[in-house]
């Protein structure tokens, strides 16, 4: 099989009808076929993207020896240095969406591994900041910035209406994805 082949086959998997035999999901009566196959390019595309970042996401963690909330802690903490924004436990906490407790258990696990450091806050004698460590940075900038950023190169060659036609294409579909899961908790509430 080629690698053209199979990736056909690995994109068909989020081809439309592949995933809406019975019409149960969507109404695509009204659809013509050139049009269909426009969309079915573009979820396949989706859909080797979401591998890709999850084959990036595993051989990260595996270098790193570290799990996902790890990284995204991590990652957070790095942008936010880079940003000259110092980082509080609780607002590592908010950022990443775990309580307080999982919080410290993060960061002592962390800071056991030799991932990061915990410092005084400057103005509030009360409070910790946060920081990653010389050697993590360097370790996560060589191997997974240095992966994450080539995507800075396929949006580069984009003309400046393509990147906007993107841009926007991606804000509706987080918004799409979002606004359908509030939909779900909100049926899955009324049910309960």
């Amino acid at each position: 099989m080629s690698t053209e082949q199979a990736n056909e086959d690995r994109g068909s998997l989020y081809h439309v009808a592949s995933n809406n035999a019975r019409s149960e999901l969507i109404d695509v009566s009204g659809v013509d076929e050139p049009t269909m196959a426009e969309i079915n390019a573009i979820m396949g595309a989706l859909g080797r993207l979401r591998e890709a970042e999850r084959k990036l996401s595993d051989e990260s963690q595996r270098f790193m020896r570290l799990g996902e909330t790890d990284m995204r802690a991590l990652h957070f903490l790095m942008v936010s240095e880079n940003r000259g924004v110092l980082v509080t436990p609780g607002a590592l906490a908010t950022q990443i969406g775990i309580s307080a407790a999982s919080t410290t258990k993060l960061l002592d696990r962390l800071e056991r591994g030799g991932h990061v450091t915990r410092h005084p806050h400057p103005s509030d004698r009360r409070a910790l900041t946060v920081t990653v460590t010389p050697e993590t940075r360097r370790a996560a900038t060589m191997s997974v910035g240095r992966q994450q950023a080539r995507r800075f190169y396929a949006a580069m060659r984009l003309t400046s209406p393509e990147r906007e036609a993107v841009a926007r294409f991606l804000d509706d579909m987080a918004h799409e994805l979002l606004e359908g899961s509030r939909e779900w908790h909100e049926g899955q509430a009324a049910t309960t």
